[in-house]
């Protein structure tokens, strides 16, 4: 698979697609378990984790394990509005090739918010070799767990997604009973107050294969949690999130709701995270992050270390958006600063202990807009480095004193910055990948730097 460079070599297909050993999938034995289907969606996640993809007929569709769907590989260089971004060098000045999609082994289900007749399947653009599409966030991520495979090493992750409900009123979100003020925290009337949309939404997740295991009402109006179970296959646990996002989403709407995952929807309540757990196993299932007894072990702190010199650096892919930064405040759960401390909600990495199998480490800074390819792979690849480094971090931060860690970037440019001079971030994305990214976020910043909102005139037009 050829990376794309200068000159000549930007004309090159980033995702040759004579691919020659496609992957076994069963996905036309699935469809012949699923008669009276009428359209069958395949769709991956673009850089923004957006849905791209086609509906083909379900005989059409049952080939493209063996013989892939063609996309065109721009349709990963696209900035938040879905234009392409002419920095990233895939859709200009290349003839915009396409690669060859195929399916994620046992990711299909029915799509029962639109209708009996449809279902949806989850694909990925791979490289002549097979490998993952040096383009492809997902691929990202793909790589990075190659090298814990190489370890004999297996990391076993969780996540916990925030999310909103709410009303849209001229073009904004209003909560769904109208009230800005109350913290409904662990409040069992709000659930129950959309018992038979969470019902729906928990049938449909165990029909695509979600492990969802629990649901809580969050501080902010209208604002929940939905809990995944550990899996010790990140790819798929990440894949998980993807498809729980766009399956809240679409039976939010069959409800007359929106739901948003949006990270910062209300200036004045609580933002939107997505926290991952990670414990990493070795060839005989022992969690290395552990000692026998439980406690932490040397393998815990040089994964600490890790992520906390990889954090700055990687802070674009944990807020990749404008309003992600509206979340990072002070004394919000949502740490401007590389810390770490044990079982403390305030620090950015959170180690909890218990036994040899609970310990791990939770990764707190994440919004929910992020994403999870992205996130994971930057979790799991910053663990590994302080792991192979023998890096060893500082001290606990003091609970009182949460900020004493390494500042992070919280102004989108800085971030980018940060994000195109990290060693760490060429380590784990890989340099073309990096650039690509870089190329679609500066797009999008210049959108929003070139849109002058309603509360500068307010303060400027006649004090200036």
């Amino acid at each position: 698979m050829a990376l794309l460079g200068t000159g000549q070599a930007r004309r090159a297909t980033i995702c040759d697609h004579n691919m020659t050993d496609a992957p076994s999938q069963d996905l036309a034995a699935w469809l012949g378990t699923q008669p009276g289907l009428a359209r069958i969606e395949m769709f991956l996640a673009d850089i923004n984790g957006a849905a791209k993809g086609k509906w083909l007929a379900p005989d059409k569709a049952a080939g493209v394990a063996r013989k892939g769907l063609a996309m065109p590989v721009s349709v990963y260089a696209q900035d938040a509005f879905g234009r392409d971004v002419a920095g990233a060098g895939l859709a200009f000045d290349t003839g915009d090739p396409d690669g060859l999609a195929f399916p994620v082994a046992g990711r299909f289900a029915p799509m029962p918010w639109l209708d009996a007749a449809s279902a949806q399947v989850l694909i990925t653009l791979r490289g002549k070799d097979g490998g993952p599409c040096a383009a492809d966030p997902r691929g990202v991520l793909e790589n990075v767990l190659a090298r814990y495979a190489a370890r004999s090493l297996t990391p076993v992750v969780a996540t916990e997604q925030e999310f909103y409900l709410y009303r849209p009123v001229d073009g904004r979100p209003t909560p769904p009973d109208g009230e800005m003020l109350r913290n409904d925290t662990l409040s069992t009337a709000a659930l129950a107050a959309h018992a038979a949309l969470f019902d729906e939404m928990f049938e449909a997740f165990a029909t695509q294969g979600i492990p969802a295991d629990g649901l809580t009402s969050e501080a902010g109006p209208g604002q929940y949690e939905i809990n995944l179970l550990h899996r010790a296959d990140a790819l798929a646990a990440a894949d998980d999130v993807v498809l729980l996002k766009r399956t809240v989403k679409a039976l939010a709407k069959k409800h007359g709701l929106g739901a948003t995952f949006m990270a910062k929807p209300y200036g004045e309540a609580s933002g939107n995270g997505m926290h991952i757990h990670a414990s990493v196993l070795d060839a005989d299932g022992a969690n290395i992050l552990a000692a026998a007894d439980g406690t932490p072990s040397a393998a815990l702190r040089h994964a600490v270390a890790g992520l906390l010199a990889a954090m700055p650096g990687c802070m674009l892919a944990f807020a990749p958006h404008a309003n992600s930064y509206r979340r990072l405040r002070p004394d919000a759960h949502a740490p401007i600063s590389a810390g770490w401390g044990f079982d403390d909600r305030s620090a950015a990495i959170r180690v909890i202990t218990g036994d040899a199998k609970v310990t791990r480490i939770e990764h707190r800074i994440s919004g929910a807009d992020c994403n999870v390819y992205m996130a994971m792979a930057a979790m799991l690849g910053a663990m590994l480095e302080g792991i192979e480094a023998a890096q060893e971090p500082p001290a606990p931060q003091d609970p009182l004193n949460p900020g004493a860690g390494e500042p992070l970037p919280t102004e989108w440019g800085a971030a980018m910055a940060a994000f195109a001079a990290s060693p760490q971030v060429e380590a784990i994305f890989g340099a073309r990948f990096r650039d690509i990214y870089i190329a679609c976020k500066k797009q999008d910043r210049e959108v929003f730097l070139a849109d002058i909102p309603p509360l500068e005139y307010t303060a400027y037009l006649d004090l200036a």
